[in-house]
């Protein structure tokens, strides 16, 4: 008797490459996550580096720097990933185009205000450009506050310059200490204003630092900054519209009620600016 030679049948084939698709989508989707992990912990570690490289700057000058912009439209021209700065110390150019402030970020026709000032503060991951970017190539973004309360002394010197915390001549000079009075961090775009969390029961609920705390912020706009944030984006929106207060929380997908939200953010808090000043011997 003739023994037929036998094969694989097409159903066992189908099922064999079945499992061969299964394991592969299953060895990608876990490839995908562990560098999406890493992107995001790369980030964390960017954004503290640019933290500490403020605070490094403020020992060294005396002052935090102001943010720098996308495109070089101040008088006097600046560098790209330079602070811009005027002759009044203040976050704007002194004429024409770069006039315009730049505390909080925001926009200002075709150009990006509030990016961390890479150049000026000794920062080396930057795009070809020369700005700070996150694991993804999106621009760092940084938020310095503006105005001031409860100084120490009470009574300033005449020569104390506004805003304060781009002055040395009012930290390190005059060795004058203030509270900030404007950049607050939320917990939810829902209810915000321009100036406040909101007005939800109970109080401050929606507040996750106060304005008397915060004198600096850093962040990345995450994996989806290359895009505009959609209508739907609240929070996101919320740390790109030039204002001082901004959002943060963990990080939400699209069925989230307020968007997507995968910004990661990080932020000095006046106490430790101080206390870094006065040990260093800056501040008495």
């Amino acid at each position: 008797m003739r023994l037929r030679p036998r094969g694989f049948t097409l159903v066992e084939l189908a099922v064999v490459l079945t499992i061969v698709v299964l394991l592969l989508g299953s060895l990608m989707y876990t490839l995908s996550a562990q560098t999406e992990q890493r992107n995001y912990e790369d980030t964390r570690r960017r954004l503290e580096q640019a933290r500490e490289a403020l605070l490094s700057f403020a020992i060294v000058n005396g002052r935090l720097p102001c943010p720098a912009r996308s495109a070089n439209t101040t008088t006097p021209a600046t560098v790209a990933g330079d602070e811009v700065r005027n002759a009044a110390m203040q976050c704007s150019g002194d004429s024409g185009a770069g006039a315009v402030e730049d505390y909080y970020g925001g926009t200002s026709g075709a150009v990006t205000l509030g990016l961390v000032p890479a150049r000026t503060i000794g920062i080396t991951q930057v795009d070809p450009a020369g700005f700070a970017v996150d694991a993804w190539g999106n621009r760092l973004r940084y938020a310095v506050a503006k105005t001031k309360t409860n100084c120490v002394p009470a009574t300033a010197p005449a020569t104390l310059l506004d805003p304060h915390f781009v002055s040395s001549t009012n930290m390190k000079n005059n060795g004058v200490a203030c509270q900030p009075n404007d950049l607050l961090i939320c917990k939810s775009g829902t209810g915000i204003t321009a100036s406040t969390c909101g007005v939800t029961a109970p109080a401050g609920a929606n507040q996750l630092m106060t304005s008397s705390l915060v004198v600096a912020i850093v962040f990345s706009p995450g994996k989806n900054g290359a895009l505009t944030p959609g209508v739907t984006q609240i929070d996101e929106l919320a740390n790109l519209n030039g204002d001082p207060v901004f959002v943060f929380h963990p990080r939400t997908d699209s069925t989230f009620g307020n968007g997507e939200f995968d910004d990661q953010m990080t932020w000095i808090t006046v106490g430790e600016l101080y206390g870094r000043l006065i040990a260093a011997g800056v501040l008495p």
